[in-house]
């Protein structure tokens, strides 16, 4: 499931996308009312969430242009006003749902779910497989040919990266950004160690290679 976070606190949108990542969504966000406006008009989501104050223009302003250029994603409003009218406001607006701030992040991630299945039953992805490389997304659990592959979280968070772009060559910047919620080259070895951890788990038990290196350009999974 792809979800857009529009949330101008920086720190709030971090957590709730990392929340959503590990959760095994595909996650941005934007952090005003405009770059949120294009950014969903562009990209293709299946669930907006979105801050009814925001810098530039205001949460519901950008629901209610989204809606009369024709866009029906499902859309949750997050909000500190929880007074009945403010509610309605934002229902009117347009939005799907409303969640009153402070949230459990649970609660959210159920509601964007909920949301999600409503417009598609079959839009939230539970199972990852590559050849005979499975992943269980709800019960975070990993198999290679029937056999059990016991990852730590991080490493599951990377292989779920990879097996999400199985055949495709992904780039350390990627990886970085996608998998350790860095927007920046830490200059560390970290993602080498995690890939060599990962091969040798997943490839050298089994006797034929997944994870391939594509020298000057990133990693490649594939059967």
């Amino acid at each position: 499931m792809r979800v857009l976070i529009m949330e101008d606190d920086k720190q709030v949108a971090a957590f709730m996308c990392r929340g959503l990542r590990e959760a095994g969504h595909v996650c941005d966000a934007a952090h005003d009312g405009e770059e949120g406006l294009d950014m969903a008009r562009d990209g293709q989501y299946d669930v907006l969430v979105v801050d009814r104050m925001m810098p530039r223009r205001d949460g519901l302003s950008v629901i209610e242009t989204l809606r009369a250029e024709g866009m029906a994603t499902p859309i949750l409003i997050l909000s500190a006003l929880g007074e009945v009218d403010d509610r309605v406001d934002g229902l009117k607006s347009g939005a799907d749902d409303y969640l009153v701030k402070p949230y459990a992040f649970a609660e959210l991630l159920a509601r964007v779910e909920v949301l999600a299945r409503r417009r598609d039953p079959g839009s939230v992805q539970t199972q990852l497989a590559v050849g005979d490389l499975e992943m269980d997304l709800l019960a975070r659990t990993v198999k290679r040919g029937g056999e059990d592959v016991l990852l730590q979280p991080r490493e599951f968070r990377l292989l779920e990266f990879l097996m999400r772009h199985a055949g495709q060559v992904v780039t350390r910047t990627m990886l970085l950004e996608k998998v350790w919620d860095y927007h920046f080259d830490p200059q560390t070895n970290v993602i080498d160690v995690h890939i060599s951890r990962l091969r040798s788990k997943i490839d050298k038990p089994f006797g034929s290679t997944m994870l391939h290196t594509v020298r000057g350009a990133g990693y490649r999974l594939q059967a």
